[in-house]
């Protein structure tokens, strides 16, 4: 597997959150992506918020461009 990367500019959030992150590693990732997630975000550390972080892992590096949000494509 090569790097992997995840994007908060691709979800909705009240701080507008501009951080994206990678990883050679899926663990090293996670670990990053799960404290940043906790910190700045306010969310747990459990078991299943881990997995739904994992799940949203994508091969390659990020975008040096915010990536259209959903809620933008949706309202127009």
């Amino acid at each position: 597997m090569g790097r992997l990367y995840i994007d908060c500019r691709e979800y909705p959030s009240e701080s507008h959150c501009s951080l994206a992150m990678s990883a050679d590693s899926a663990e090293e990732l996670l670990e990053a992506a799960v404290q940043h997630a906790v910190a700045v975000h306010q969310h747990q550390d459990t078991p299943e918020f881990r997995q739904q972080i994992r799940q949203l892992f994508k091969e390659g590096t990020p975008p040096v461009e915010s990536p259209p949000h959903a809620w933008d494509i949706e309202t127009g």
